[in-house]
Order: C-alpha cells, then structure tokens, then sequence
C-alpha cells in the first residue's frame, strides 16, 4: 500500500520601549521579509468580532493562517485543501460545522464554537460553512453503507502498507492526519472513511485506492480505523479566561537571559529554566480560547492571534514569549505583530506548547487532558511555508 493521507477538516499595559537587559541576546528589529501578516478585508471594521464578519472575511481573519487564503491548505501543521471534491462531496454540513465548533483536541485545530470557549457562534459557523461549500462549488452526496470489516485483518493491512509511516498509530502521531483522534472518528462516519480511501485526496499524496485494493480489503481497513480511539477519555474544561489575568509571569523577578535560534526562537528547555528560576516574564497563549481551557502553560495568558485589538495592550518592558501548537505559526503571527507595534523583546516558543507539556513542564490543566501524542522524530508540522519557522 502506498502512502496515503486522508484529508479532514482541521480547523483553539506599560509601553516603556525598554532597552534589553545587558548580556541579552540582540532583539529582533522587524518580522522576517516573507512572514504572513494578519489580514482584514478594507470594508470591516479593523476591530470587528470574527463572528460578526461574513463568511469570506471569517475565513481570512480565522482559516486562512493554516488553510491558506485560497482553501487549498499545507500552509501550517499539514492543515489539508478545504475545497478538494473528493472531500467536499463526502462531508456534509454537518460534518463541516462540527468540525468547526469542536475541533480536534491534542491537534493544532481548536475549537472555534464559543459554547467550547471559541468565538464563533452557530450563525457564525453557518457563514462560514457556507463558504467554505460555495467555494468549492461541490455538494456532498449521500453515501453507500459500509459492509462490517474485519479490523483485526485490517490491521495486518494498516502495518504492512505505509499507512503507519504517514498517520502513525493511537501512540504516536505523523505528519498526515492523525486518525486515532477521538474528535475525527466521533464525527467521521464509515462511509466517509471508505471514500476517501478508494478516491483519495487529488493533488495531495493521498492516492486513490479504488483499484489497488478490493473492497473487502478497504472495508477492513476501515473497521480497523475505527479501533484507533477506542478508550478515549472525555476531557473537562477550564473556566474562560476573563482578559484580566495578570501579563508578567514573577513579576519582581530578573529578566531572562537565553540563547535565540535564529534571534527569534526560545527554546521550550530555556524557557522552563528561565521559569523555575523567577525570571520575569509574558508568556502568550495564541491559540483560540477553547485551547488554552483544556490545557496552557501556568500564568499564560490567553491572547489569541485573531484578537488584533489587544496585542497593544502587551507591555513592552517585559520579555514576551509567544506559543501555539504548530509550533511556530499562530505564535509567529503575534510575535510579528508586536514587533510591528514597537516590541523589541518578543519571541516564539520553538518546540511549541505540546512539547512543553509533554516534558512536564508547569502547566495549568483541565480535568481528563492528558499530555498530546508524542510528534514521531522527524515529523514536522507542515514545513517553512510561512516565514514563521513552522
């Protein structure tokens, strides 16, 4: 079998310009040549709500930074083409809309739904899914039943092709779409498997195995699949954040003093030691709210990269880092914005959120959330496409 990636919808102060303390590494002075700023369309309002714009602008301001402005995706974490028929014609509205409200957990894509702590309400996502539909210019259509398949073949299947090498398993996540997600096979039906396996994903490297495989071979490769969350817990949530947490992290503490990659890139080991040692901080949750209630790093605040509004609110006397899941894009939209702003002291996590809890670092956790699946070593989460380092 070759390798084959099944595409899903994958959507979470003080201004004193302070000189940077002695022996600190030199700040960076302006956002890379070629990185993504965030966009809003001229006729809406720069402080408009995301869930009050239209369908289009929705997209831009929320979508666009992984999915990419035209739909087609890979321009973060692997996040796949929205628009590819195959796709389209296999996911209902339904499948769309709570795709969106509830994301996928342990993955880069949040939850937007404002009832999962998102901003989206559900008239909101009906616009977005909207679009997403007419942009496509493909309906869904009513699938054929899926005829019980033996998982226990389709295992023997999954590890002798390249499926493992490209999804990974319930332990341990690739850089396709990680199919063990409880969130995907909730939501994901069996013919919606099955199609995607036998028409692929054109223009991705998810092949169509209609014809390399027979159909009792795919539908125990479906039944397989669907063991993959089986045991899944389902996780609490945090209360929201208010937008009054406190910004400094040991605020009588010394200033940081660590090594920058690239002179914009802590690492995730250098900041968990400027952390236990008081150094004082602002560290920068950028993911949408609904991510930072399931789990953030202790005394982040919640500073989403699509709430524009507030990023002046930063102060600029304090070392800022920001985090995401990718791991550098969404954190790399913010940073790039406070640089804009006059920050002279603000940088990205590298290995990103994930990486932070997987090591145990101090963290802030809801009920039932367990540390994400471990990255497989050398899987990235989409590539440089951005100039944010992701």
């Amino acid at each position: 079998m070759r390798s084959w990636l099944l595409a899903v919808l994958l959507f979470g102060g003080c201004e004193t310009n302070a000189a940077p303390p002695a022996g600190a590494p030199p700040p960076p002075k302006t956002p890379p040549p070629n990185s993504t700023p965030i966009v809003r369309d001229a006729a809406v309002p720069a402080d408009a709500h995301p869930s009050t714009m239209p369908g289009p602008q929705m997209y831009v301001a929320l979508c666009a930074p992984c999915h990419g402005k035209d739909l087609k995706g890979y321009i973060a974490d692997n996040a796949p083409s929205l628009i590819t028929p195959t796709f389209l014609e296999s996911a209902t509205d339904d499948f769309l809309k709570a795709s969106i409200l509830t994301g996928r957990p342990g993955t880069s894509m949040a939850a937007y739904g404002n009832k999962l702590g998102g901003p989206l309400d559900d008239a909101a996502i009906n616009r977005l899914v909207a679009y997403i539909r007419e942009a496509g210019a493909t309906k869904s259509k009513e699938l054929p039943a899926v005829p019980k398949g033996d998982p226990v073949k389709g295992e023997a299947l999954y590890a002798k092709g390249s499926c493992g090498t490209c999804h990974g398993d319930a332990k341990t996540r690739r850089d396709a779409i990680h199919l063990a997600n409880t969130m995907f096979l909730v939501q994901a039906t069996d013919p919606f498997i099955k199609h995607a396996i036998v028409n692929g994903r054109p223009g991705t490297k998810m092949l169509p195995f209609g014809g390399a495989m027979t159909d009792t071979e795919i539908n125990d490769l479906v039944a397989y699949i669907r063991t993959l969350g089986t045991g899944a817990k389902q996780a609490g949530m945090l209360p929201a954040p208010t937008g009054k947490e406190p910004w400094r992290i040991n605020p009588k503490g010394k200033d940081p003093k660590w090594t920058l990659r690239e002179n914009r890139f802590a690492s995730v080991d250098d900041v968990a030691k400027a952390y236990k040692a008081g150094n004082k901080m602002i560290i920068i949750d950028a993911r949408p709210p609904s991510d930072w209630m399931r789990a953030h790093i202790k005394g982040a605040v919640s500073l989403p990269y699509h709430e524009v509004t507030r990023f002046k609110d930063v102060p600029q006397d304090t070392w800022v880092v920001a985090y995401c899941a990718c791991p550098h894009h969404l954190s790399g939209i913010v940073v790039d914005e406070l640089i804009k702003l006059g920050h002279k002291k603000a940088v990205v996590l590298d290995e990103g959120v994930n990486d932070w809890h997987r090591k145990g670092y101090p963290m802030t956790v809801a009920e039932g959330v367990e540390a994400p699946t471990a990255q497989a070593p050398g899987a990235m989460g989409g590539g440089d496409h951005s100039g944010h380092g992701h």
